[in-house]
């Protein structure tokens, strides 16, 4: 198996931005790991491509065989929520990949397969910026959700406190104000992580 990078962040850190444009970095030559979950899709996601969006039978299923490799849930303002990661066919190569993913996910995944294969990229940006991006995009939606949202922006700071991103070994960050230079900066450190 080769290397696993897995972006974290609060959300609207901006970790889709910097998914998408990373695997688009084709020296990078990494493979996408696309996480299921049991929400249902927001305005513009397309099955296959955020999330492999699944029913909550469907994610009892992959459990019960075993399938389930760490799985998250979240009592929302819309019912209980489940995101988790399989070890389906998109863990199956030597290749190396990329996933977005919580803190909790992170440490989970890089328990169940090691601290050398398992990398965190942590992107980071100024609270009041992250709060405007989320209600920009919100506002896009059909049915904007604010109660979700704001629920998301409390329960992050709880989640990315200090004290569990040390114990998660959360050392180098990078900072998402300027997505041109974060990009640029994560690509050289994945490629340095890459050789090793």
């Amino acid at each position: 198996m080769g290397k696993i990078f897995c972006i974290i962040g609060k959300s609207s850190s901006g970790k889709d931005t910097i998914y998408k444009g990373l695997l688009q970095r084709k020296e990078l030559g990494l493979q996408r790991i696309v996480p299921y979950t049991t929400r249902p899709k927001r305005g513009g996601e397309r099955d296959g491509e955020e999330y492999r969006f699944v029913s909550r039978e469907e994610y009892e299923r992959l459990k019960t065989q075993g399938q389930v490799i760490e799985a998250r849930h979240y009592e929302t303002v819309y019912g209980l929520w489940t995101y988790f990661t399989v070890r389906d066919e998109q863990l199956a190569g030597d290749e190396d990949c990329l996933m977005i993913g919580t803190l909790e996910s992170f440490c989970r995944i890089r328990d169940y397969f090691g601290n050398s294969t398992v990398i965190p990229i942590y992107l980071q940006i100024e609270d009041g910026e992250r709060l405007r991006r989320a209600l920009e995009r919100e506002r896009r939606q059909e049915n904007p959700g604010y109660a979700e949202l704001c629920r998301r922006y409390l329960a992050d700071e709880k989640d990315f406190s200090e004290e569990r991103l040390a114990e998660a070994g959360i050392g180098i960050r990078f900072d998402n104000s300027d997505l041109k230079r974060c990009m640029e900066q994560i690509t050289e450190y994945i490629a340095s992580k890459k050789v090793l």
